[in-house]
């Protein structure tokens, strides 16, 4: 449950739309509040002054008249129309008989000896809370004066209705504002996502299309036009320095290789220059392979043979890469085993990932040496598929395994290599959207291509 609120907030239409909401609910309430103290808060102190003008009333009419006339002006007051509905009225004499008013009793806990409250009474047996005040007579009678307090209720009531409603309101200005901050972004901002999808799967001449709304999505989408069309710039640059390197250097290499094996044919064997010439062509072989090697990593990265992915199946290539080296690793003293032995399937180039795995068992066969044990294993794990070779040679320093993969990186240049076979691996990996995992097998090292595997 916290996570999935988490992974709500996360959103930016929730996140909009929740302060929007909040900020609308805000103001409703301040609105009301003040609403509230304005319109209740007058009408609590007109109550007020209309009462205790009421009891300076009666009480100088006592002092000049009497109890009787006391009474015959409650009387008028509750007949003449005016607010007969929300007065409260009722006088007692010395014993506590009542003589006028409009109370059916006595307010419980009305003081004897002066003061005002907030009481509960009961008038025409209908109980109400009401503000009284109470006097006590010179002559030892009781007046009691107050209003009841419906209206103020009603206000209140009024009041907290239109609280609750405004709460419902922000609630649904959640909701709706959610629904609605999350389409018009998903409208403008999922536009450049998908663009950005496809051009990460390859097809680097896609564009996100214009809205011609003029507004801040609208100018974000035009810099990042813009920024694609540098890019592809710089990649066809690069691509016709790739194209310009295999025709003007690839071309004369291969010539000068093919005149000088011929000159090597033309040689006698007991030639001194035919130990030159082979030295020559040895090395300019390297070069060529180290060539190959750049123009394959590159093309690679690229990412233009992303296009062509199809399902492929983990465990044949594995079974093909073993039976390709079998031979190869008897002739040199190691147990290449095909385990374990499970089906895995991923998304991908076929001759691509089978260009990784051989280059993963031609470093272990490399330098695990004689004696050694290496295993291609294929499984799927979580859904992973997991192709992995794993040696018992004598593994790779934890301190070195960070700097393993890059170009030119060699851990023992005693042994003949170009330190691309790696690179190549991890370009290929990266390609298919997956991880290359480097542990230590104790002994040994264990290298597994991870990738997102297809479930059926």
């Amino acid at each position: 449950m916290i996570e999935a609120l988490r992974q709500l907030w996360r959103s930016v239409g929730f996140r909009l739309a929740f302060y929007y909401g909040l900020l609308v609910a805000i103001t409703m309430l301040v609105s009301l509040a003040i609403v509230y103290m304005q319109t209740v808060g007058v009408l609590h102190q007109r109550m007020l002054r209309q009462v205790a003008g009421s009891v300076k009333q009666l009480v100088a009419r006592h002092e000049a008249d009497g109890i009787d006339a006391v009474a015959l002006d409650i009387a008028v007051a509750l007949s003449d129309g005016r607010n007969a509905d929300s007065e409260i009225y009722l006088l007692l004499d010395p014993g506590q008989r009542r003589i006028a008013g409009n109370l059916d009793e006595r307010p419980a806990l009305a003081p004897d000896a002066g003061g005002d409250a907030y009481r509960s009474v009961v008038r025409g047996r209908e109980r109400l809370t009401a503000y009284v005040v109470a006097r006590p007579l010179a002559d030892g009678s009781l007046l009691v004066v107050g209003h009841d307090l419906q209206d103020q209720e009603s206000i209140e009531s009024l009041v907290r209705n239109a609280s609750a409603a405004a709460g419902i309101v922000a609630v649904l200005l959640l909701v709706g504002g959610t629904f609605v901050f999350r389409q018009e972004l998903e409208r403008s901002v999922g536009a450049v996502r998908r663009t950005a999808a496809r051009i990460a799967a390859g097809e680097l001449q896609e564009r996100v299309a214009p809205t011609g709304e003029g507004d801040e999505f609208a100018r974000l989408e035009q810099d990042i036009n813009a920024m694609l069309d540098r890019i592809q710039s710089l990649m066809d640059g690069v691509r016709h320095v790739s194209d310009t390197i295999a025709h003007n250097l690839r071309t004369p290499l291969t010539r000068v290789l093919m005149r000088l094996r011929d000159v090597e044919r033309r040689l006698a064997v007991a030639d001194t220059q035919r130990e030159s010439v082979a030295t020559a062509i040895g090395e300019l072989e390297e070069l060529a392979v180290v060539f190959e090697k750049l123009l394959q990593i590159a093309e690679v990265e690229a990412g233009a043979r992303r296009r062509h992915f199809d399902a492929v199946a983990l465990n044949t290539i594995a079974d093909d890469v073993w039976e390709l080296y079998e031979a190869v690793a008897e002739m040199q003293g190691i147990a290449l085993l095909r385990e374990p032995i499970e089906a895995a399937e991923a998304r991908g180039d076929r001759d691509l990932i089978a260009s990784a795995v051989a280059n993963l068992v031609d470093n272990a066969l490399k330098y695990a040496g004689a004696g050694a044990v290496v295993r291609i294993g294929t499984r799927t794990v979580e859904g992973r598929a997991l192709i992995s070779v794993q040696d018992t040679g004598p593994g790779i320093p934890a301190a070195q395994l960070e700097r393993v993969g890059a170009r030119f990186h060699r851990l023992h240049p005693a042994i003949p290599g170009h330190g691309l076979g790696l690179a190549s691996v991890k370009a290929i990996v990266a390609l298919h959207g997956g991880r290359l995992q480097l542990s230590d097998a104790q002994p040994g090292l264990c290298v597994s291509i991870d990738l997102p595997a297809i479930e059926h």
